[in-house]
């Protein structure tokens, strides 16, 4: 066991885009677990979007990190200690630990993994928070009929890529993602099996979606919002659904982008827009894991990781994350 534990944490809260100067490596001791709680040494670490959100003080679902402290974010690693009789040493567990080497918690709040099944880092994405989000967000808030027209947007993504895929198999179609480079456009088509692929960046997304959703899109799964989203809105469907799981392009801005500008398609299209989070249906967890892990252990669920070598490497990880640089799940190898 190392002496010390280090961690990340929020050095100071960003103006527009995080710097290296947000955040610092410090170290302390390495705690001590209480009654019911377990210590748990990280293996693996998330890098998602929502952390952004986290480093700030505007009102959101959750309490903001606070400067000096550890970044937030789910980790998967090995129980060393344990004050409760559900976990013994040499466990794998998934817990929201943070962004450190060693982290106590409630015994409650973890979840035991078994790795002879799939790779543990899976319960980061694919069989974790972000599977369970395309899984419900498509599902209960999107409501997809067979022969849907649906578009992903960020579909390259730990979410969309689920996204797209768990569309197909519910015999959707044609399923259209937007991605941000040629490679992740590849991905698309030649790895998530979307239908269409559209680079955002290079494409008039607007023609293409007339050609590939000639009747509209029924069903909007949307990552970034912004000016991509206000195009998109324009080429629903009569009563489409449009589930908002997230706003990227909007994160790092020091002023929100004026788009969309116009809600007046809502009536037009007789459309639903409905914002959700995946710990809405945390009661419904243990569904929508016995689901997908029944699809990825039959082979019809593909995903591809980016992956980080140390957790010093994590803050440069985090940003290029969130400009669009990783190619798949970001994850951070911390051990």
């Amino acid at each position: 066991m190392s002496a010390v534990n280090r961690q990340i944490t929020l050095a100071t809260r960003p103006d527009g885009f995080p710097q290296e100067s947000c955040f610092a490596l410090v170290e302390s001791e390495i705690p001590q677990p209480g009654p019911g709680e377990v210590l748990v040494r990280s293996q693996w670490l998330s890098l998602d979007p929502y952390m952004r959100g986290r480093m700030s003080e505007a009102r959101s679902y959750a309490k903001p990190t606070q400067v000096g402290e550890p970044m937030t974010g789910q980790a998967v690693g090995e129980v060393t200690e344990s004050g409760d009789p559900r976990f013994a040493p040499g466990d794998l567990v998934v817990g929201q630990l943070g962004w450190q080497d060693y982290a106590v918690a409630r015994g409650g709040a973890l979840r035991k993994l078994d790795p002879s099944l799939v790779p543990p880092q899976t319960a980061l994405h694919v069989l974790g928070a972000t599977g369970l989000t395309a899984y419900f967000g498509l599902f209960d808030v999107g409501k997809p009929k067979p022969g849907d027209a649906v578009v992903v947007s960020a579909a390259s993504g730990a979410v969309g890529q689920i996204v797209g895929q768990l569309a197909k198999i519910a015999g959707c179609g044609p399923v259209v993602g937007l991605a941000g480079s040629p490679e992740k456009v590849a991905d698309l088509t030649e790895l998530y099996g979307y239908d269409v692929g559209i680079d955002y960046k290079r494409d008039d997304i607007n023609a293409v979606l007339k050609q590939a959703c000639p009747n509209g899109v029924d069903v909007y799964f949307d990552n970034v919002g912004g000016a991509v989203s206000e195009t998109i809105f324009r080429r629903l469907a009569l009563g489409a659904r449009v589930p908002v799981c997230g706003q990227v392009s909007q994160y790092n801005l020091t002023e929100p982008e004026l788009a969309p500008r116009n809600l007046g398609f809502l009536v037009v299209f007789r459309a639903r827009l409905e914002g959700f989070l995946v710990s809405d249906y945390v009661h419904r967890f243990p569904e929508g894991l016995r689901r997908l892990g029944t699809l990825l252990a039959e082979g019809k669920l593909r995903y591809r990781e980016d992956v980080t070598e140390g957790l010093e490497n994590a803050p440069a990880a985090f940003m290029g994350m969130l400009r669009g640089e990783n190619r798949g799940k970001a994850l951070v190898k911390i051990r």
